[in-house]
């Protein structure tokens, strides 16, 4: 039997060859388990895994070479046919694991890749609903600030109308009381010059009266231009 320039023999090669092969044949189907789970939604993805599987199916392939030029030291045609056939077979048996490892790996990154944009379309939308919200309570603050003003605005309009009303009531004593002096004074014979001096004082106060009236309505508008 063919020995190994490192020690050991072509059946050596083999068996260590096989004994690899099974090993990353079962990666494989521990790989497709899990990816099962990860479908499932109750599955994790395994680096650690996938780098051992890939490892082997190198070993696997460095012994199939070793193989290949120990085959064809063996003597007997017959072995050597049979050697071949089955190196043959183990190298295609790695070639098979290369594929489903490759195709592995390529459905694992186009579901990291899917699970990417999920979070990103999900973060945009929690982004987009923040900001609506925000909208709203902005909204809300305005839509506050409006009825208070509003309400200001209504209570300076009461205290406004109040005023004018107790202008209008002390115009309408002013009024009497001077008819009441107007008939004492020509009762007892007041020359016209205090009377005139009376009516003169009179029109004063009525122009105050007014001048009061018109800056309490000026002060009105200015603070409700200012609440709005």
């Amino acid at each position: 039997m063919a020995a190994f320039e490192g020690g050991g023999t072509l059946s050596e090669v083999y068996q260590s060859a096989r004994k690899v092969l099974l090993r990353a044949r079962d990666g494989i189907e521990r790989l497709e388990r899990l990816e099962s789970s990860v479908s499932g939604g109750g599955g994790l993805d395994s680096p650690e895994l996938s780098f051992a599987v890939k490892k082997d199916i190198s070993q696997i392939r460095s012994l199939c070479a070793d193989m290949d030029r120990l085959w064809r030291s063996v003597a007997a045609k017959s072995q050597r046919d049979l050697w071949k056939r089955k190196v043959e077979q183990v190298a295609e048996e790695a070639d098979s694991l290369k594929d489903s490892l490759d195709k592995y790996s390529m459905r694992n990154q186009r579901r990291m890749l899917e699970a990417k944009e999920r979070a990103e379309l999900l973060g945009r939308a929690n982004g987009e609903s923040a900001h609506v919200l925000r909208i709203f309570d902005e909204e809300a603050q305005a839509m506050q600030s409006v009825r208070n003003s509003s309400r200001m605005l209504q209570e300076s309009f009461a205290t406004g109308t109040a005023i004018l009303s107790k202008y209008a009531e002390q115009r309408e004593r002013l009024k009497r009381a001077q008819r009441k002096a107007l008939d004492v004074l020509n009762t007892v014979g007041l020359s016209n010059s205090v009377l005139r001096l009376i009516e003169r004082r009179n029109r004063v106060d009525t122009w105050i009266k007014y001048v009061g009236m018109v800056l309490t309505v000026i002060i009105l508008y200015f603070f409700w231009k200012w609440t709005r």
